[in-house]
């Protein structure tokens, strides 16, 4: 089961934590333009990632789930386990540098992705 829903709608890419992941991440919804998002990639080795310091949200062995902040980055992560774990890339117009989530169909979201800020 995904700990993420993400959708294109019209010209926006929505995340939405699933269940109890809203708690945990602090977050019900995340929204941004297509034309501030970079790319997205199918990247089980964020396991190997420095994550940096957590703020707010969850840290437990085996599930990251909130605000991250890295080397100046801040980041969006809600991963439970990391072999479906997708890397959508943002530009530096919005709050978050990379969004970090896992997924059901990590291949179909990244395709859907790339393929949406290619035509917008």
């Amino acid at each position: 089961m995904s700990n993420n829903r993400v959708t294109i709608t019209g010209d926006r890419l929505v995340v939405e934590p699933v269940g109890i992941d809203k708690i945990w991440s602090f977050t019900r919804r995340l929204e941004f333009p297509l034309a501030h998002v970079r790319g997205a990639t199918h990247d089980p080795g964020m396991r190997d990632e420095p994550k940096g310091w957590r703020g707010p949200g969850l840290r437990i062995p085996g599930k990251l789930s909130g605000t991250f902040h890295a080397d100046g980055d801040r980041q969006f992560w809600n991963v439970s386990g990391f072999d479906r774990t997708v890397v959508i890339t943002l530009d530096e117009a919005e709050d978050f540098n990379r969004l970090v989530l896992t997924v059901d169909d990590p291949a179909g979201i990244v395709t859907a992705v790339n393929n949406a800020i290619a035509l917008a």
